[in-house]
């Protein structure tokens, strides 16, 4: 199967690891991978700040750099949910409509990919020590991902993987509101840290890099035992480059 990957900004420019292993993994479940070195953005900052015409002029460009016919894989629940739900309020009775539908019905997140599609939930994964899952608001609530994150990081060798309380309560980032109301989010972000290092996790996994950076900025500025982790960098943990 051929599988067109999306990488979204925040992945390409903070943690390009996390694309290397996203295209490790989707490899070993038996894609052939193509990425498009021309993509850049979907669109999401713009259209969250209120800014349509320019989230419009961005997720164009996006719709141009997929084709109709391949899956579109990212490891992001985040961006997913922009394309999936929020291009029909740009993109509904334009010109682009029905490439607009055909993209958004082939747009998966990465779990949601390798589990629901592929049918796939083991690779061999090795990663010591125990873990806690964030529901980050766009996988649980945009893209309905609640147990295909799990199914998978129960596989994965060496991992305890326990529930933490609050786990499906936003982390605090919510992209700009981090910086409008740091306060509020820096209390937010406390609450997740406290609930995981309650449960004496090593890790906080999740599906999406902009709550791991918020959540691992408070970890650092307190220094605290615990670090987070993309679900795509433990699904290729333990295997080396192979």
């Amino acid at each position: 199967m051929t599988v067109e990957l999306f990488i979204p900004c925040f992945i390409d420019q903070l943690y390009p690891d996390t694309a290397f292993n996203t295209i490790k993994v989707l490899e070993k479940a038996g894609c052939k991978v193509q990425y498009n070195p021309e993509q850049t953005c979907c669109g999401q900052p713009a259209f969250n700040a209120g800014f349509w015409e320019e989230a419009k002029a961005v997720g164009s460009k996006f719709l141009a750099d997929f084709s109709e016919t391949n899956y579109i894989v990212t490891p992001s629940a985040s961006c997913t949910g922009m394309v999936k739900n929020y291009y029909n309020d740009l993109f509904t009775n334009t010109a682009v409509h029905n490439k607009c539908r055909s993209v958004q019905s082939h747009m998966h997140e990465l779990s949601d990919f390798l589990v629901n599609v592929l049918k796939k939930d083991y690779f061999g994964a090795e990663l010591d020590g125990r873990a806690v899952y964030h529901d980050s608001c766009s996988g649980l609530r945009e893209c309905k991902i609640k147990d295909e994150p799990r199914a998978l990081l129960e596989k994965v060798h060496g991992l305890d993987l326990v529930e933490m309380k609050h786990t499906d309560t936003c982390c605090g980032f919510g992209g700009t509101f981090a910086v409008k109301f740091d306060a509020i989010s820096s209390a937010m972000a406390q609450q997740k840290v406290d609930n995981a290092m309650e449960m004496e996790a090593n890790y906080i996994i999740s599906t999406d890099a902009s709550c791991l950076l918020h959540l691992q900025s408070y970890i650092d500025k307190n220094e605290l035992p615990i670090k987070t982790i993309h679900i795509a960098d433990v699904l290729a943990s333990g295997w080396g480059n192979v």
